[in-house]
């Protein structure tokens, strides 16, 4: 069995730079409350989008693991648009209904969903009886998921947290099971 726990990023300062983005304060807060939920779970490797502000959210479980963090681009922000969006919720919303369209201009969830699944089974092919810690985004994580449980829907994306942590459970590349996991005890 391959454990991947996806770790969406923390919340972050409004940058036009998407890449670049950084952590808020309470970002970084949330990001250290990670290392204590993570001292309970043995990892073997640390991934994360070439985003910083999902590398910040997991530099501290790397840090308390003594592990480096790999770059992972099949895990990075779902680009929706080249460009800014008048109306970013509606966007998302369509390309949800519509998973093989993006009017405009970036991936389809259908593209996105394809990138994140071939990177999760590279992760599982690599690391086989591992565990795995990914730092991604909201969008690309509720894709991964929902390849594996159509639950998984826009409905979904837009209450979920962050940061949010899922264990993904394979057996080969099958996935198992997708289990929440509650934040809540690493604030004792």
């Amino acid at each position: 069995m391959t454990t991947i726990y996806l770790v969406r990023h923390a919340h972050s300062t409004y940058s036009p730079d998407e890449k670049a983005r950084p952590l808020s304060e309470r970002g970084t807060v949330d990001a250290e409350q990670l290392r204590l939920f993570f001292q309970e779970i043995t990892s073997d490797y640390i991934y994360a989008s070439p985003y910083r502000r999902a590398i910040e959210t997991v530099q501290p479980i790397a840090e308390h693991y003594g592990l480096p963090i790999q770059e992972a681009e099949a895990f990075q922000e779902r680009v929706l648009a080249p460009g800014q969006l008048d109306d970013f919720q509606q966007a998302v919303e369509y390309v949800w209904n519509h998973p093989d369209k993006n009017p405009y201009g970036g991936e389809s969830n259908n593209t996105a969903q394809h990138r994140v699944v071939a990177g999760a089974r590279q992760l599982v092919r690599k690391h086989t009886n591992k565990t795995v810690v990914v730092g991604t985004h909201g969008n690309i994580m509720v894709l991964l998921m929902q390849h594996f449980d159509p639950a998984y829907d826009y409905s979904f994306w837009s209450r979920l947290a962050m940061p949010a942590v899922y264990r993904l459970v394979f057996d080969g590349e099958t996935c198992l099971q997708i289990e929440e996991i509650s934040l809540a005890s690493s604030s004792k």
